[in-house]
Parts: structure tokens; sequence; C-alpha cells
């Protein structure tokens, strides 16, 4: 499971011209990517891993901070570029797959008392945020 973690001071996610998910104080955007052999136990360890990850200001986490996540479902994270002009999906899970592993992170930081935004799966959406730093990071499970 891959995610790309920004710091923002607000972002959200539109699908068809409505506002489907939107933070709008300062926390994190969530890119997330699910890969072929992913699985809970990794839904529930990146939920924990996000919430606790020491990247806002004054080194705080979304727990310490009492801050929200968008998170914002994105199989193109698992793209691969090594060879030839176009991405391969390989490594990418089937919607099938991925959109209850999605779901499952979303439960685990709503669990842990997150406030918890979110696109909308497998949708075209136009993601807007201002990034805070900036300050983006690579997260793996």
């Amino acid at each position: 499971m891959r995610a790309v973690a920004a710091r923002v001071t607000r972002a959200d996610v539109t699908v068809g011209g409505e506002v489907v998910g939107a933070i709008t104080e300062p926390g994190l955007l969530v890119l997330l990517g699910i890969h072929v052999d992913d699985d809970a136990a990794k839904a529930a360890a990146m939920a924990r891993k996000l919430h606790e990850l020491r990247v806002l200001r004054d080194e705080e986490s979304c727990a310490t901070a009492n801050a929200p996540l968008l998170v914002v479902s994105q199989f193109t994270l698992y793209g691969d570029t090594k060879k030839g002009r176009r991405p391969s999906w390989t490594r990418a899970a089937r919607p099938e797959v991925a959109e209850p592993l999605v779901d499952a992170v979303v439960a685990e930081l709503r669990g842990r008392g997150a406030t918890v935004a979110t696109g909308r799966f497998g949708a075209m959406m136009a993601v807007s945020s201002v990034n805070d730093g900036p300050f983006t990071v690579l997260v793996e499970v």
C-alpha cells in the first residue's frame, strides 16, 4: 500500500461539479494506492501510520492535533514507468479488491477518532489543495 501525504491548509475533491469531500482546516491530503498484494492488515497499518505521522506544524500528527484527513483513491500510484513511454498498471489492485481496502483505511482512521473526508472511488475527480510548506511525503506499508 502506498500513499502520497501532503500537509495542506485546505483541500477538496469534486465530481461532476459537486464537492464530495473537503477539509477546511490544516490537515493531510492523502492520495492512496492499493497494490495487488495488499490486505486488511496493511490497511490497518496504513491508517495507523497516516494518523500518527508527525508531519504537521510543530511535529504534530493528525492524532495529536485532531487534524482532518482527505483520503482520495489513486490507482496510478502503482503505475510502472521503467519501460517505454506508457505506464503499466499490473501492480495496482483491481477495483473489486482496491475499493474495500480504501474503505478499510478510512474506517480504521474513523475508528481511531479521526475526521476523514473522501473522494468517490472510481470517479473522475478534480482534487484541489493548498499545500502547506510545501510538505509532501511518500508513505508505504
